[in-house]
């Protein structure tokens, strides 16, 4: 029979030996639960490392997409779209725009497309002017009238080196009109003042077309001159029609 000493030993033993196998299924249970814990961890990252490369991805498209907008603008390819009247904040702002491209692309040839019914005369002039600026500063201007270049904008249409007309496109040529008040004298001085800008109007729609200022100036005051692409393409008020 075994002592009570030798009992107590062996019952001691016994619990040393639960107790450490509990402790080393505890640890056991430690270990998987650190191991889910990075595992967990370590997805979550990768998850935000995919994320930021999704989103750094559509950046980088969305950029991509933004450039090739830009690359395929008309302000770009120095088309300016003048779909207005004819008037101070019109032409300030085709003014501004050419002055920009002669100060940043030296050179380039230079489009300006015409869809107007026409407008004032003075800003009107003054747009003309600035054209043979920029011409002088080395840049080819095309001048394009698409659906309709009315009055000044007619006028507008002569400005470039070479002058384009749409096919279904329609010119109107007139007289210059104004109103003024004022003493008889004042009339007076304003209506020599329009005879001679009548007078400049004519030398420009006549420098360079088939027709006399004699003859266009019968033509306009008779009554509004409407013209066609084909009109305009056979009295040399354009260079081409497409």
């Amino acid at each position: 029979m075994p002592s009570e000493a030798m009992e107590k030993a062996r019952i001691a033993t016994l619990e040393a030996e639960a107790a450490k196998h509990m402790a080393d299924a505890e640890k056991s249970r430690a270990e998987v639960v650190t191991r889910g814990a990075e595992a967990a961890r370590h997805a979550a990252e990768t998850r935000v490392v995919a994320l930021q490369e999704k989103a750094t991805e559509i950046g980088l498209a969305k950029a991509q997409r933004q450039e090739a907008i830009e690359l395929a603008s008309d302000a770009n390819h120095c088309v300016y779209p003048f779909i207005a009247e004819v008037d101070l904040g019109s032409v300030v702002h085709c003014i501004n725009q050419l002055t920009t491209w002669m100060r940043t692309k030296p050179g380039c040839d230079i489009e300006i497309l015409f869809t107007s019914p026409g407008g004032s005369m003075i800003e009107g002039l003054a747009l003309f002017d600035y054209i043979q600026r920029v011409r002088a500063a080395g840049h080819c201007v095309t001048t394009t009238a698409l659906g309709l270049a009315a009055s000044l904008a007619a006028i507008l249409l002569q400005a470039g080196d070479k002058r384009v007309m749409g096919k279904e496109t329609w010119v109107l040529i007139h007289e210059g009109s104004f109103g003024v008040k004022g003493k008889i004298g004042e009339v007076e001085e304003a209506t020599k003042w329009m005879k001679m800008v009548q007078a400049r109007i004519l030398k420009i729609f006549a420098g360079r077309s088939k027709l006399s200022e004699k003859k266009i100036a019968a033509y306009w005051k008779r009554t509004d001159w409407w013209l066609s692409s084909d009109d305009c393409l056979e009295y040399g008020l354009v260079d081409e029609v497409r």
